[in-house]
């Protein structure tokens, strides 16, 4: 945020942020250059991640950076087609081939020959059906990796083509593409009088595309066989411990015969090194007794990981005279790909939300998960939740549009407050500022018009090159207005451990919460310099040798596994103060940690911390768990969400209405964060959420023709550059902590990943009179209505 941003701000927040920067150099390493200052810790400052200088000078130890001495290198076969039934696979010609060490089939896998972290309903390896583009079929082990991709395409496979279902409504009536079935969940809502009807209907149809996490490193691993006969997984995944039952329940050996450690992490947006990768290394591993890496592809990446569910929303909304919600009827289809993977969690969000943060008092939705033969569909920030938001957004500028109301006018008179239900019954407990999210966004000054500068530096749609012509340019202005859940859902056992060990003045946390960029480790840092008053903390490596923390989703690890450290850090303090407590006569309360000194509520004592530890070793262990969620019943009624967090966007965009090309101009950002732990470290999260949110909005859809993936690369793939980056305004952070989550904080990075797409769409029907039912926006789209 600019200094003139930050003097336009409203909240306090953006005071500790600008303070916090002050304690700060330019280096980033906290000494501040010039004069002496204190120490940068504790929680609310800029403590600055310890791998942020590793990372930005091209020295961090990514995953495809493994090495052991002796390994070999794994490629794996996958499926040309999308459905296709296999009638023999003949490895012969690959085992023979000089330098391959190992090829591996179905046939090889000694445990259960399915996975899937939250349904076990994908093979290792196909061998009777392929159900998509990419499938896996066959792996192999070589000395060299052109050797082993050589010999990966050697395996020969005859197929039988198979009609491919791809279009998620031909579903319901195809034959079943897979054992349980196509469908994977279907969750009827219902609330309120199905009879009551609105002054004023309006109806919709929004089909939502493929958005791919493309995440930044290569997702790649090592693996290394054990003297006991186990395996070690060196990876990057985003959950250890659900990944090491997986692969010990597929190699055939108990789970303390497998670990898994986690490595060179280059951050996240979705389930990062989807397990396709991972069975393959440990398998090869345990045949060959070798060290076996397999770096993938972008291609491979593209064809195995999960990516966001493409969705088709109808929607039919009532509202009275005064443009006040009366009744949301919508269905909901999204398409899961071949396997099941999230989707009935993502399933479950979407319906939960198809309403959006509004006051609705009858609300009527169907919502399905099914199989096709697409690529797979799982876990990508937002999941479920952004999908609805285009879609309830769309329809809330439709009634604006019908009633002759301003659209932040109409979303005004609906929003939700703390004390509403949601749809699903659940009483909205926590803080719920989203008419003040709104309000602020919407006072905001517009960005001016660049009608005084010379044509030639016109920023034009399209890029500085932009074909277009200064005078077909229309400037519109639209909302978004979106939720997102924090934690997991209905019944989700949320629980986290964590111990913090202080020796030598120095303190270790240990937890097994796997830092993907959201800044967890940072976190970490901060709670136990703010408990114990020491600068020297550092987290251990993570591995399944620990406790389990969970998967790193939903900002669960802020709440949960920083939750635990908070504990636990208290509990060594105890044990630091109580013998210190015991000789002054008085209790640990009345001793207090600040600024690096112990000292007594009367000042009659002092010590500095480093005093006070010095010679000694402390530790402590403990566990957060949330309050316990329920799983949504037959009519899609119950509290399944532990806590909710909101966003309201503003966007503005210049469109050319010849061209049908968009330029994002500037996004106004409001958003409830609850309480702000790391200022800098939250601004990079909402800006990350927000770039990727107009990646979704105008550009990223992963297209396939006949369930076979088009360009599964980086050209062909479009992720928005930095000319593509809008400037973001962060006018508004509410801090109104919630007071059931550790520190009061909520999930920063997925709720403007959610609300920016809904927005910018919003803004284009403002600029071109176009309806705008489509994500990613598509030309013909953005050109104006004759």
């Amino acid at each position: 945020m600019s200094g003139q941003d930050a003097a336009t701000a409203t909240t306090t927040t953006t005071t500790t942020m600008t303070m916090a920067t002050l304690n700060v150099g330019a280096d980033g390493d906290g000494d501040g250059g010039g004069e002496q200052q204190r120490p940068v810790r504790g929680i609310g400052v800029s403590v600055p991640s310890a791998d942020t200088r590793a990372k930005t000078e091209g020295t961090f130890p990514y995953a495809a950076d493994l090495w052991a001495e002796g390994l070999l290198w794994a490629a794996v076969l996958r499926s040309p087609h999308a459905h296709a039934r296999i009638r023999s696979i003949d490895t012969s010609a690959a085992a023979e081939m000089p330098g391959v060490r190992a090829v591996i089939t179905h046939a090889d896998v000694p445990g259960a020959t399915t996975h899937g972290r939250r349904i076990a309903d994908r093979p290792v390896f196909a061998h009777d059906v392929v159900r998509h583009h990419g499938e896996p079929i066959a792996a192999v082990a070589a000395d060299h990796p052109d050797t082993a991709r050589l010999a990966a395409a050697a395996i020969a496979v005859e197929y039988e083509l198979l009609d491919a279902v791809t279009d998620p409504e031909q579903s319901f009536g195809a034959a079943p593409l897979h054992p349980d079935g196509n469908l994977i969940r279907h969750i009827p809502l219902r609330y309120g009088d199905p009879e009551v009807t609105g002054e004023v209907v309006v109806e919709g149809l929004y089909r939502i595309g493929r958005q791919d996490p493309a995440p930044i490193g290569a997702e790649a691993g090592l693996a290394v066989p054990r003297p006991d006969g186990g395996v070690e997984l060196y990876t990057a995944s985003t959950d250890p411990h659900t990944d090491r039952d997986l692969a010990a329940a597929c190699f055939g050996l108990d789970p303390d015969r497998v670990r898994v450690v986690v490595t060179g992490v280059p951050g996240a947006t979705a389930d990062r090194e989807d397990p396709a990768f991972q069975l393959p290394l440990g398998l090869l591993a345990l045949r060959t007794g070798c060290p076996v890496k397999l770096a993938a592809t972008r291609e491979e990446s593209f064809l195995g990981h999960a990516h966001r569910h493409p969705t088709l929303l109808r929607y039919r909304h009532h509202a009275d005279a005064e443009g006040r919600l009366v009744k949301v009827e919508a269905q909901i289809l999204m398409d899961a790909g071949a396997y099941a993977d999230a989707s009935a969690e993502s399933l479950a969000a979407a319906v939960a939300f198809a309403c959006g943060p509004y006051v609705v008092p009858h609300a009527f939705v169907e919502g399905w998960a099914v199989r096709t033969n697409n690529p797979p569909s799982g876990h990508v920030r937002g999941e479920g939740a952004m999908q609805v938001c285009a879609a309830y957004e769309g329809q809330m500028d439709k009634l604006a549009a019908a009633l002759g109301i301003d659209g932040a006018e109409l979303r005004m008179r609906n929003v939700l407050a703390t004390g509403d239900l949601l749809p699903t019954g659940q009483t909205v407990t926590c803080p719920a500022p989203v008419a003040e999210l709104l309000r602020s966004v919407r006072d905001f000054p517009l960005p001016s018009l660049p009608k005084d500068a010379p044509e030639e530096e016109w920023l034009l749609p399209g890029g500085p090159e932009g074909a277009g012509e200064p005078g077909a340019v229309r400037r519109g202005v639209g909302y978004g207005v979106g939720m997102v859940h924090m934690l997991g859902a209905e019944g989700a056992d949320e629980v986290s451990t964590a111990t913090v060990k202080v020796v030598g003045g120095t303190a270790t946390v240990i937890c097994a919460a796997v830092d993907t960029g959201q800044g967890f480790a940072t976190l970490a840092r901060q709670i136990v310099q703010e408990v114990l008053g020491i600068d020297e903390v550092a987290c251990a490596p993570v591995d399944t040798d620990q406790p389990p923390a969970g998967p790193s989703a939903h900002g669960r690890h802020t709440w949960v596994s920083g939750g635990a450290v908070e504990r636990a850090a208290k509990m060594v303090r105890t044990q630091l103060l109580q013998p210190m407590a015991h000789k002054l006569g008085m209790s640990t309360e009345l001793l207090q940690i600040q600024d690096g000194r112990i000292t007594s509520y009367d000042g009659a004592f002092s010590m500095s911390v480093a005093e006070a530890i010095e010679g000694k070793e402390l530790w402590a262990t403990a566990q957060c768990r949330p309050h316990p969620t329920e799983p949504l019943d037959e009519h899609g009624q119950g509290d399944a969400f532990v806590g909710l967090a909101f966003c309201a966007i503003r966007a503005v965009v210049d469109v050319d209405i010849e061209l049908g090309t968009v330029r994002v101009v500037e996004l106004a950002v409001a958003q409830d964060v609850g309480r702000i732990l790391n200022p800098r470290q939250l601004e990079a999260r909402i800006e990350a959420g927000v770039t990727q949110g107009v990646g979704a909005a105008l550009t990223e859809n992963l297209r396939s023709v006949a369930g076979l993936v088009r360009h599964p690369d980086l050209t062909g793939y479009a992720l928005p550059t930095s000319l593509d980056a809008p400037a973001v305004r962060i006018v508004r952070l509410v801090e109104e902590r919630d007071v059931v989550a550790p520190f009061g904080a909520k999930a920063a990075s997925a709720v403007p990943v959610v609300t920016t797409p809904a927005a910018v769409a919003s803004a284009v029907r403002a600029a071109t009179g176009r309806p705008v039912n489509r994500i990613p926006i598509r030309p013909s789209a953005a050109v104006a209505a004759p």
